[in-house]
């Protein structure tokens, strides 16, 4: 005689991009073994799958997690964790008033959200002529990034896979219609401040931002942090 199949609670969440709501469940307990092995392997390119696939399952097919923007899988992801390992998360945070001791934190996931500053856009003017049209980095996008990539190559290699369209006069160039060498090219013509003005799109997009209030556990002075990145809240 078969056993019977355990139902699994529905839950609902609004993606930060769009607003839609959507329905998902939590991950079960095979589909968080293989996301802890993929962890475990500290391959990049392998946990991203896992959670590309754990999203797209739990979320019934309504996310396409290998195109959508990075920001919405995180904030997912840590919907999912919430409902599926628990609703707190303990984290580990440095103490900013000595600059060496380290607070343990406990962080209510319900609470944390995407959130962008007013001054973000996607279009980026970088001169009278010239303005750029930029979309948000994927999951797929973060993970393709080889080991050992200092912070300012991986920014060149991410502006390069995010830019989307260029505007030169009345003349659009799809970057579908471009080579990765050409976009390269591109890039690096500019001047340090046209870059600047670039790469302030990836340091004002949406993310996971989340302020916490603490005490130093030796001085006992009151310290406050944001805590920005799924990464910040896993532990």
């Amino acid at each position: 005689m078969a056993l019977p199949k355990l139902e699994t609670p529905t839950y609902e969440l609004e993606l930060p991009s769009t607003g839609e709501k959507i329905k998902y469940r939590p991950f079960l307990v095979k589909e968080q073994k293989i996301l802890m092995m993929a962890q475990e392997s500290k391959d990049d390119r392998q946990i991203a799958n896992s959670i590309t696939d754990l999203v797209n399952a739990c979320t019934f097919g309504k996310v396409d997690a290998a195109n959508a923007p990075m920001f919405d899988i995180e904030y997912i992801f840590l919907k999912l964790r919430a409902k599926s390992v628990g609703e707190t998360a303990s984290v580990r945070v440095l103490c900013q008033d000595d600059g060496k001791t380290y607070a343990t934190v406990k962080v209510p996931l319900e609470d944390v959200s995407v959130q962008m500053t007013v001054e973000h856009t996607n279009e980026v003017q970088i001169n009278d002529k010239t303005k750029i049209v930029l979309k948000y980095p994927r999951l797929v996008d973060m993970a393709g990034v080889p080991d050992g990539t200092d912070d300012y190559g991986r920014m060149f290699l991410l502006l390069n896979k995010c830019i989307q369209e260029i505007h030169f006069g009345d003349k659009i160039y799809n970057a579908v219609d471009t080579t990765e060498k050409e976009r390269e090219e591109f890039i690096e013509s500019m001047d340090m401040e046209q870059l600047k003005s670039v790469t302030k799109f990836f340091e004002t997009m949406p993310k996971l931002r989340h302020p916490i209030k603490f005490n130093n556990p030796k001085t006992k002075v009151s310290n406050e942090v944001v805590l920005e990145g799924l990464q910040s809240f896993l532990g």
